[in-house]
């Protein structure tokens, strides 16, 4: 997870410039489904709460069991990925709340053997690439997917599955391809995956269905992650904002997604903790 990416919050309406949103057929045309007596299991990412969750982890975290998340998924904050538990000791501490750890966000190019170790060792399934960063050229993608095999490698040889988080700036082309596609062919399947952000897609002008169905199994993760559109888009609680959760999330089931994360990084008119509480109650409408 990287800091940088609060300037994208302000930039991403030029990333779409020229594009009508609201002709893409991923975004909300309809009310929401009516609730259902289950639903299906759903995470929070903790960066999320990234403003409240350093002065009190355990306390913060037990009031995301309480709203409802039965996962998480950590980042490397201030203090760790396991918010100074330790590996061992922040999994005794989900496992009492009946909360799972299916992920987290890490700086995949410091320390990466020890971190695969350690979240292996809690069976964590899951490690993310949350940033590169625009690339120079188009040569320096495709040595960044090879970079991924690499990195995927590692991560298979000890149970753990790799993946890659987009941002908006794999959307814009260079020299002439599309950065978040070569990135998907150029890596092997079998060694890395890709978590989709529902909100970078639709920032980027893309339809997150069409890549979920050229793409199967492929986006095995996402952060549920609802954008507002406007002249200063930014996230907002889900449900509020102009993305059919519903079809992008039944076409994700369709084509191998696992995992759906919840993630707001902006916050106006609510809180941090109001807002998951609220995404939360969103979430509940799903059953796939």
């Amino acid at each position: 997870m990287n800091y940088s990416r609060r300037s994208f919050l302000k930039t991403s309406g030029a990333l779409a410039t020229g594009l009508t949103l609201g002709s893409i057929p991923f975004l909300k045309s309809c009310a929401s489904p009516e609730a259902e007596a289950t639903h299906s299991p759903f995470g929070l990412q903790l960066y999320t709460l990234r403003d409240v969750i350093g002065a009190d982890p355990e306390g913060v975290i037990r009031q995301v069991a309480d709203f409802g998340y039965q996962q998480i998924e950590s980042y490397e904050g201030r203090q760790g990925m396991f918010w100074g538990m330790g590996n061992t000791g922040f999994k005794q501490f989900l496992d009492d709340l009946g909360v799972e750890m299916i992920s987290t966000h890490a700086n995949v190019f410091q320390n990466y053997e020890q971190k695969v170790e350690d979240l292996a060792e809690i069976g964590v399934p899951y490690i993310v690439c949350p940033w590169i960063g625009p690339q120079e050229n188009l040569d320096a993608y495709k040595q960044m997917a090879e970079t991924f095999n690499r990195l995927g490698e590692i991560a298979n040889a000890s149970g753990v599955k790799f993946a890659y988080h987009n941002h908006a700036y794999t959307f814009p082309e260079v020299e002439g391809e599309v950065p978040q596609a070569v990135l998907m062919d150029e890596t092997d399947p079998n060694l890395v995956e890709f978590q989709m952000d529902i909100y970078w897609f639709v920032a980027g002008g893309q339809d997150p269905i069409e890549w979920i169905r050229k793409y199967p199994n492929r986006h095995t993760t996402c952060h549920v992650k609802d954008y507002s559109g406007g002249e200063n888009p930014e996230s907002v609680v889900l449900g509020t904002g102009t993305i059919d959760f519903a079809a992008v999330l039944q076409a994700g089931k369709e084509n191998g997604m696992v995992y759906n994360i919840v993630e707001q990084e902006a916050y106006t008119g609510t809180t941090p903790l109001d807002a998951v509480e609220a995404n939360a109650e969103y979430m509940r409408q799903f059953s796939f």
